[in-house]
């Protein structure tokens, strides 16, 4: 089911809560472990765990702004819809950066649920390559809201 941000909204997959810079930076420190895992799994030939590993750097690393805004996902899909609807209609964000998102979450489910999915090391190199380059994009976009918030 494709899942857009209404839909997202009206069907509790994505919650209201008190906007946390807190839970934002422990999402962020979380995703940073999780690129570090990334990198140990691809290195000792674990090529679907180093995908597993680079999904949750993008994911967490993107869970980092909702819960900056305070907001909680109940999809994994849904926190692409949202970062598209706040961020990629206003311009503060690349589609690119979804449309990555959305591509390597259809990755990692496959790699976790389809029983004749075997990740390759050409995949898992792209996906440890782009989570590393999504890690830093969320960075950005976390530190050019709290200077917002400071004016």
């Amino acid at each position: 089911m494709a899942f857009r941000y209404k839909n997202c909204i009206e069907k509790g997959l994505l919650r209201k809560i008190p906007a946390s810079k807190d839970k934002a930076i422990r999402s962020i420190n979380k995703a940073e472990k999780w690129i570090e895992e990334a990198q140990k799994t691809f290195k000792g030939g674990a090529f679907d765990s180093s995908v597993l590993a680079s999904y949750m750097v993008m994911f967490h690393s993107a869970r980092a702004i909702l819960f900056y805004d305070g907001y909680r996902e109940k999809s994994h899909a849904c926190v692409a819809r949202y970062l598209e609807e706040k961020y990629v209609k206003t311009g503060s964000l690349e589609k690119k950066w979804i449309e990555l998102l959305d591509h390597h979450r259809e990755i990692r489910h496959a790699d976790q649920y389809d029983l004749s999915f075997f990740s390759t090391d050409k995949e898992a190199k792209e996906a440890f390559e782009s989570s590393s380059q999504f890690l830093e994009r969320m960075k950005l976009l976390f530190d050019s809201l709290k200077k917002l918030e400071s004016k």
